[in-house]
């Protein structure tokens, strides 16, 4: 290489070599967002968009220590993308919970589109998931990419490997599968069955419930309560999302027994239904 007597570099030679640094780099993200690209390629065209990157300064309730290799394999030189595509009369309150806990465990590259069978959505829902990321197509910089699409569905749907993997359906079945990405789910059978019941029963009693389903699930949830803090004892959990969203959802708050109004209130301090909120007005 070419040098001045005092062991400088040639300023020319030092030129070239950034100029090929800088190559190199657009190159990388422009294969990074290639490979994001091939992963979506299924889901149709939108004609709206807000990339987002959400960061929430509230400390996380869950603790797991797993990774998203441990949790699904290397997937070495590509953003793992997980798509929903859901109706706008019907948001997934659970799930921007979960992509809000998501953001504080990992770097996550969040976007929401409108697809064209939707004539439009209210300002709220195009930005449920933060505030617009200027810097959305430096792809390797993030760890999970999070889409969401308005779309005309009569039921939520998640992608997240076309290749490999089956479309999920239903809100509870993607917030289970976006809940073991956190590492934080129960560790003994009695638990997680516990949890899924509480999941299940929320869904179908106050998601999809008539008046008499609803007010069962709600005295079903005071009496649990007024046993612990939360639905399985002492710790927050999956059930105590779900089933929280579906009350807030059903607009059976204000008329719901004391202990779920002071279960509701302890989710509210957390910190982590504030994006919810908004969406209920």
């Amino acid at each position: 290489m070419p040098m001045y007597q005092n062991g400088e570099v040639d300023p020319a030679v030092k030129a070239l070599e950034d100029r090929q640094d800088e190559v190199l780099r657009r190159l990388y993200e422009l294969k990074a967002m290639v490979d994001g690209l091939t992963k979506t390629v299924t889901t149709p065209d939108a004609d709206l968009d807000a990339t987002t990157l959400s960061h929430t300064p509230v400390e996380s309730v869950f603790r797991g220590t797993a990774d998203l290799d441990s949790l699904l394999g290397k997937d070495l030189g590509a953003l793992r993308d997980i798509v929903i595509n859901a109706h706008p009369a019907r948001p997934p309150l659970s799930l921007l919970v979960l992509h809000g806990l998501l953001c504080q465990r990992y770097q996550v590259l969040s976007s929401v589109h409108v697809h064209s069978s939707v004539p439009g959505v209210p300002p709220p829902l195009m930005s449920c998931l933060g505030p617009r990321h200027t810097d959305s197509y430096a792809r390797q910089r993030f760890q999970l990419g999070f889409t969401l699409i308005w779309k005309d569905v009569s039921k939520l749907e998640m992608k997240f490997s076309t290749q490999n993997m089956c479309p999920i359906e239903g809100e509870a079945n993607v917030a289970r599968f976006l809940f073991r990405l956190l590492g934080s789910d129960p560790q003994d059978p009695v638990s997680a069955t516990r949890m899924d019941n509480w999941i299940d029963t929320a869904v179908f009693q106050l998601a999809e419930g008539g008046n008499k389903e609803r007010a069962a699930m709600l005295r079903s949830l005071n009496g649990a309560l007024g046993r612990s803090p939360w639905l399985l004892g002492e710790g927050f959990s999956l059930a105590d999302v779900v089933c929280a969203c579906c009350v807030l959802q059903a607009s059976e708050s204000s008329s719901a027994p004391a202990n779920v109004q002071r279960w509701l209130k302890s989710c509210q301090n957390l910190g982590h239904f504030h994006c919810v909120y908004p969406l209920l007005q």
